[in-house]
């Protein structure tokens, strides 16, 4: 019955929509939707399938465990998620696009009900993501097309398991699962950053619960270490986004291809640097393996997430790991002005230290 429900809220969304090309987004994100969730197959009927791999069947197992972990020790909203499971074609779910004018570093926004308006456009086709793409590229626009692991629905559905998850190493599908359950808990229309780095710090705090509960703490210095490659990347990012901003300041008394021919050497530039940032790392940086080609598209997504990392996790030191007190901390806290909120988590990202 409840699956019949949501069913109903989705076709209603898409008749409350005007416009031919809003119709048409969003009946393609209902049907992959529907698709996804009518794929599902029970979590507990896979395992007991003789024909199931091994290897299939111990991430399932590992899953379950971990979702219980989630809404025992977390005290996350698990509800429904998690307990059925598709089996997908492809790597990724969805696929998101982000487009960026040629001289800039704000990214287009689209928005939708309930999420407000984001910087990306998910679908779960990749070529009707092209073919919006084009129209940006025709525009003169930078753009970028990314495949996305996983989704949070915000509980308004109960999201599967899927083929993205279990593919991943054990320790990066419970921190996937941590992170899309945490996005049930508060969420910002509007503010990716406040969003995804309180999603990133419940990821990492509940791995490292996660990790000392099976008695392997080490890992939890491999997750730390990811998270510190990132961080230096979105450092350099950082310093080559501020020379586009300089240079595209001067648009107006620049003629358009001298920036363009200023922008490509930028580009070059913050290229070489993240090839020699990356050389002896142990496994790909965030963009990928060098050589890579960039753009506004993917700095603007990039620049997006985990800056309050550190300030949501010295808030749940503050709450001496007690998550309810945590979430209604970040919930008070979600409801306090733009300015306020990041005024208050700089502060608190001043004060952090990791402390192992």
């Amino acid at each position: 019955m409840k699956q019949l429900s949501q069913i109903y809220l989705l076709l209603l969304l898409v008749t409350m929509l005007n416009g031919c090309s809003t119709i048409g987004y969003y009946s393609q994100a209902v049907t992959g939707h529907l698709s996804l969730m009518m794929s599902g197959e029970p979590v507990g009927e896979v395992l007991s399938d003789s024909t199931t791999p091994q290897e299939l069947r111990e991430r399932l197992a590992l899953a379950q465990q971990a979702r219980d972990f989630a809404e025992q020790r977390l005290a996350l909203p698990v509800g429904g998620a998690f307990r059925d499971y598709v089996r997908l074609d492809r790597p990724w779910v969805v696929v998101n696009l982000v487009a960026v004018a040629e001289f800039s570093l704000e990214p287009h926004r689209w928005c939708y009900p309930v999420l407000g308006c984001q910087a990306y456009r998910g679908y779960f086709s990749l070529e009707d993501a092209r073919a919006e793409e084009k129209q940006f590229l025709t525009n003169g626009f930078d753009t970028f097309i990314g495949g996305v692991t996983a989704y949070s629905t915000l509980g308004w559905f109960d999201d599967p398991l899927h083929t993205g998850f279990t593919q991943l190493a054990e320790d990066r599908m419970v921190a996937l699962m941590f992170h899309e359950l945490a996005h049930r808990v508060v969420y910002i229309a509007d503010d990716t950053a406040f969003n995804e780095s309180f999603a990133t710090a419940v990821e990492l705090e509940g791995l490292r619960l996660w990790l000392l509960e099976r008695g392997k703490p080490g890992q939890f210095d491999e997750a730390l270490e990811r998270l510190d490659r990132r961080n230096q990347t979105l450092a350099l990012v950082e310093d080559f986004s501020a020379r586009l901003e300089a240079l595209y300041a001067r648009q107006d008394r620049l003629p358009d291809d001298q920036l363009r021919h200023r922008k490509a050497a930028i580009f070059k530039d913050l290229a070489l640097a993240y090839q020699e940032l990356t050389a002896d790392w142990p496994e790909p940086g965030p963009f990928g393996p060098a050589p890579v080609s960039l753009n506004n598209a993917n700095l603007a997504l990039f620049r997006q997430y985990n800056q309050h990392v550190p300030a949501f996790r010295q808030m749940l030191r503050d709450a001496e790991y007690d998550f309810p007190d945590f979430y209604q901390a970040v919930e008070a806290l979600s409801e306090k002005p733009e300015p306020q909120r990041s005024d208050y988590l700089a502060a608190l990202s001043e004060r952090f230290e990791e402390d192992l």
